[in-house]
Order: C-alpha cells, then sequence, then structure tokens
C-alpha cells in the first residue's frame, strides 16, 4: 500500500470540472476547477490551470489564477504568473515579483488558529 503522500492528483489542461473535491493526497490543476476543494495536502495550480470557488489545504503553489476563498494551514507561494482575488487566510505568503494579488488577506498565527480549529469543528460534526 502506498503511502498517501505518493499519490498525486492532476486535472489536465482542456479539462473542466464543476463540483468539489475532496483528497488527502496532493492536487495540480492545470486545467479549470469551479467548486470547492479540501485537502489535507498541497494544490499546485499550474499556468494554465483557474480555479473559482474554495479552496482549503496545507500548503500551496499557483502559476495560474484562483478567485474566490482560500485557506493554507503552512505556506502559499505565488510564482510571477500567478492572479489572486478574494479572500485569503495563510500561515505564511511568499510572492514573486509580477504577481498580481488583489485579496483580502489574514496571515499569521491567528489565522492558522482558527483555520485549525474550523477543521476540528468539521471533523467532530463528520463523526
Amino acid at each position: 500500500m502506498e503511502p498517501t503522500s505518493a499519490l498525486n492528483n492532476l486535472i489536465t489542461k482542456n479539462t473542466k470540472i464543476k463540483g468539489d473535491i475532496s483528497s488527502e493526497s496532493d492536487i495540480r490543476i492545470d486545467g479549470e476547477v469551479e467548486g470547492s476543494i479540501l485537502t489535507t495536502a498541497k494544490i499546485v495550480i499550474g499556468k494554465s490551470g483557474k480555479v473559482t470557488g474554495k479552496i482549503q489545504c496545507e500548503n500551496a503553489d499557483f502559476e495560474g489564477t484562483f478567485n474566490g476563498e482560500l485557506k493554507v494551514n503552512q505556506v502559499l507561494s505565488l510564482k510571477s504568473s500567478a492572479v489572486i482575488e478574494g479572500d485569503v487566510v495563510v500561515g505564511k505568503l511568499a510572492v514573486e515579483p509580477g504577481a498580481s494579488f488583489n485579496a483580502s488577506c489574514t496571515m499569521g498565527g491567528a489565522a492558522v488558529k482558527s483555520l485549525k480549529d474550523d477543521q476540528k469543528g468539521r471533523s467532530e460534526k463528520s463523526a
């Protein structure tokens, strides 16, 4: 049996998905997703990737476009081609020159604590 972290999900270019995605593995998006994405791992939005909706994850690397509500427990890394709009809650933020970041942003320990409390509440409700 493979460890969960060794498994990856890929949404390729020219693929469009409407709906919610839940995973315990890394997710790479080079296509388009409209909906909610929840993972306990990392999300990568490639240059051709576009996400509209909500994302909740551990870490994220963005080269493409995101519009919506984003919650990242650890580090959000924005490459120079990234375009981000919406509401963002992160532990740490790394932005390369050229990235477009038009969002309200809460960063640091308080943001991550409230995010972990939110996840804990969801786990208790589903149990």
